[in-house]
């Protein structure tokens, strides 16, 4: 069936503005969590572990996405439903900081449903907007509107570290997250409104082949798949195990203002998204395997490096090469990852892969939480948290002696930033739009 120019743009614009309201609310909200738990006089252990337990509450709930879909028989209206979920996920958050007070569980509660509800709508959008856009136009414009909501979120977090750090040369600093976490709860409505403004075809789109466990499983141990993954996971584990504590070294030991924590955060974020599409059109050159130990190479020491000097100047060139190298890293991975596995076992595989990478993610910042208080460390535990991320990071970079060269020949696929971290730039995520998906017309 056609469809007429207008509601085509309609959706199209609506689809621009609900990406740059989702990455106003990240730019605002998750990524302050951490700093937060510090401003209401949490240890650095649940500073850090409030950044990395919630994830696994996401990986999970992304499961049923399929069946909540099924059950509500629109996308749509599970999307929506989830997006405005998420933003009262900040309510508690805003009474928390008016109280003056918020005890470390509700903390994760509230941490645990915004991430759970985030993740759990992104199989259902991008079935839904594969549906919508042409698919002549689809890679180009979901590119450009990755760009815009990622500019949307710099600057946001840019906002937000002047917000906070005028708040707290006020001594009100937890009026500033009041202020801030409010903001990105109005950021992820207007976000829902956008979604609810767009059309959705009728009958709802199929989205992706769900695979049995049994079909996941043969792609993961063929052709050396299940190599590569278990890699990735070791690698990123060995990553986690200090990545969450970067937020309470800078904001107590090296005794940081926000304005200096948003710089160093934003630095390595800009770093990042300015490398990816340079490295795009250059890796192509250079086989999957090569980039990942290069690029891998690039990560290693940046933990340790961090404990040579607490010069400004120093962690903001530090920040340059981690943002640079998780660009090439991640990109490596994810193109390794559309290579060697069939286009319509991506998704399934891609979502169990989550679920592991964010057991991965817990595990090492259990580690890291460990590691840190350890007794008779003698106030020396960043040093061991950071120096053992090193050590282990580099160990697991011989897993890729298993890990079989790749050509890198498809297009770089468009990103979702789900969060910001000062350790490598951000938590992205790909869209998997389907290049077959029907050209339906919306109701």
């Amino acid at each position: 069936m056609g469809r007429s120019g207008r509601p085509l743009r309609a959706d199209l614009s609506a689809m621009v503005w609900d990406g740059v309201a989702f990455g106003a609310m990240v730019g605002l909200g998750e990524t302050y969590l951490p700093a937060f738990a510090l401003a209401l006089g949490h240890g650095a252990v649940t500073a850090g572990l409030v950044a990395s337990l919630p994830m696994l509450c996401g990986a999970l709930i992304q499961l049923v996405t399929p069946a909540a879909v099924g059950l509500l028989d629109s996308h749509r209206r599970w999307v929506v439903l989830c997006a405005t979920l998420q933003a009262l996920s900040f309510l508690p958050l805003v009474a928390g900081a008016l109280a003056g007070s918020m005890e470390a569980w509700p903390l994760f509660a509230a941490a645990s449903v915004y991430w759970g509800l985030g993740m759990s709508t992104g199989p259902a959008w991008t079935a839904w907007v594969s549906s919508l856009i042409p698919a002549r136009i689809r890679a180009v414009f979901l590119a450009r509107r990755a760009a815009r909501s990622q500019l949307a979120l710099m600057l946001s977090l840019l906002g937000s570290g002047v917000a906070l750090d005028v708040a707290a040369g006020l001594d009100r600093p937890l009026a500033g997250f009041a202020l801030v976490f409010a903001l990105a709860l109005a950021a992820r409505l207007l976000s829902a409104t956008f979604l609810a403004s767009q059309s959705e075809p009728r009958p709802a789109p199929i989205g992706e082949t769900v695979l049995s466990p049994t079909a996941i499983r043969r792609h993961v141990e063929t052709g050396g798949h299940g190599r590569l993954l278990g890699f990735l996971l070791v690698f990123q584990l060995s990553v986690w195990i200090s990545a969450p504590y970067f937020t309470p070294y800078m904001l107590g030991p090296l005794g940081f203002d926000y304005a200096q924590f948003m710089t160093i955060t934003v630095t390595a974020f800009v770093a990042r998204v300015l490398a990816l599409p340079l490295l795009g059109r250059r890796m192509q050159r250079i086989g999957t395997r090569r980039v990942l130990l290069l690029s891998g190479l690039g990560i290693v020491p940046v933990p340790a490096l961090w404990l040579l000097s607490d010069s400004f100047a120093w962690l903001l060139f530090l920040q340059l090469l981690s943002g640079s190298a998780w660009a090439a890293f991640e990109l490596g991975s994810l193109l390794s990852f559309f290579e060697r596995i069939p286009r319509h076992g991506q998704a399934s595989v891609l979502t169990v892969y989550n679920l592991a990478n964010a057991v991965a993610i817990v595990v090492g910042s259990l580690i890291g939480g460990f590691l840190l208080d350890l007794p008779g460390a003698a106030g020396q535990g960043y040093v061991v948290v950071m120096v053992v991320s090193t050590i282990a990071r580099l160990a697991s970079l011989v897993l890729l002696r298993g890990v079989s060269e790749a050509p890198i020949a498809g297009p770089v696929p468009a990103l979702r930033t789900l969060g910001v971290r000062p350790s490598s730039g951000g938590i992205q995520r790909p869209v998997l739009a389907e290049s077959r998906a029907p050209e339906a017309s919306p109701v």
